[in-house]
């Protein structure tokens, strides 16, 4: 029976798009082989102060050269469990499994035209087996293929093992959706690095601070007060605004946000310039399966170029590097005002009112 609301049934009720205030804001200037050249991106967020903050990011990679980004890995993962007598039987079961590394390779390549085996990877746990299988996946971002690939393996697991039942396709090794420390270590969607240096001119020019003043409240704020409240894998200010408002005008599962939050910043001084970088270890999205044919979804992917003709990949390499430069403009902005007393307050008073 479905809920019933004034008299009519939730099922009944036909589907509906809620609104989400959405800005382009920009551009922003990159530099390198993921992505070149000046680019706006499309913000949305009830949190109207986040506009002109990532504005004002944006203004100092455009008089510092552009924001250069590096990708050190991408996979995505899904962890099947499945349950032995005992522990020795369930080892013993994972190294007959990691011995057939080409086989299971063979299975994930039948069940996608773009799913492919990067590595397998394991934890027992009395006798619970978790294998982690971790894929590459195109332009997507790859949760159910992925699944769809674990589901083959963990049949192939238990037709060739039938010592071994099944406990569950997805056993939380994976780990989606949740804050964890095994894909900042092993890896679970797109690893960006965004850094950028900024001569003293423009940090007092645009952002009314100095190299000193950004450093020390990067490690007393980020590194100390996040170490005392116990972040995981954690060090940074808002990483999870800038996620938030860039996954929900590109048609992202908003909630790997969770995960994708987690990163870190990193400030140097050299001389009176500063060197910043945001590190995103975990960045699940794709440039296609986004929004699911959402015609406003799809316009700005394209006017990103994050739709063209690629390489399988390519476009959303090129998606998660604009989303590493958003959150770098954004970080570097609030971690300036915050170098000021009373601005932050101010500045959201006068936006929100």
């Amino acid at each position: 029976m479905g809920r019933k609301t004034k008299g009519k049934k939730v099922r009944d009720k036909p589907t509906f798009t809620t609104p989400v205030p959405t800005q382009w804001v920009g551009p922003i200037s990159f530099k390198g082989p993921i992505v070149d050249g000046e680019i706006s991106v499309p913000l949305a967020t009830y949190e109207s102060p986040l506009w002109p903050s990532t504005a004002r990011g944006a203004g100092v990679s455009r008089h510092c050269g552009g924001i250069q980004v590096t990708m050190v890995d991408e996979r995505m993962t899904r962890s099947i469990v499945v349950k032995a007598r005992n522990a020795a039987e369930a080892h013993a079961a994972w190294q007959a499994i990691e011995a057939q590394h080409d086989t299971v390779a063979d299975i994930i390549a039948t069940t996608s035209r773009f799913a492919r085996l990067i590595k397998l990877n394991r934890q027992i746990a009395g006798n619970l087996l978790f294998i982690r299988i971790e894929c590459a996946t195109g332009d997507a971002s790859g949760h159910n293929m992925v699944t769809k690939a674990a589901e083959a393996v963990l049949d192939w697991v238990l037709s060739e093992r039938p010592e071994l039942s099944y406990s569950s396709i997805s056993g939380n090794f994976c780990t989606d959706k949740k804050t964890s420390a095994v894909n900042g270590i092993l890896g679970r969607g797109k690893y960006m690095i965004a850094e950028i240096e900024i001569p003293e001119k423009m940090l007092r020019r645009i952002l009314r601070t100095s190299a000193q003043q950004i450093v020390d409240l990067n490690h007393e704020k980020n590194f100390v007060g996040g170490n005392l409240a116990g972040s995981l894998r954690s060090a940074n200010a808002h990483f999870a605004n800038m996620l938030l408002a860039f996954y929900l005008a590109t048609g992202q599962d908003a909630a790997n946000i969770i995960e994708g939050s987690q990163g870190m910043v990193h400030a140097e001084a050299r001389g009176n310039d500063l060197y910043f970088s945001c590190t995103l270890p975990n960045l699940i999205m794709g440039s296609v399966g986004a929004g699911k044919g959402n015609d406003v979804i799809e316009d700005n992917l394209r006017e990103m170029g994050c739709k063209e003709e690629r390489e399988p990949g390519d476009n959303a390499r090129r998606l998660a590097g604009i989303c590493a430069g958003v959150v770098l403009c954004g970080e570097l902005s609030l971690l300036a005002a915050q170098t000021n007393p009373g601005e932050l307050v101010r500045t959201h008073m006068e936006l929100e009112r």
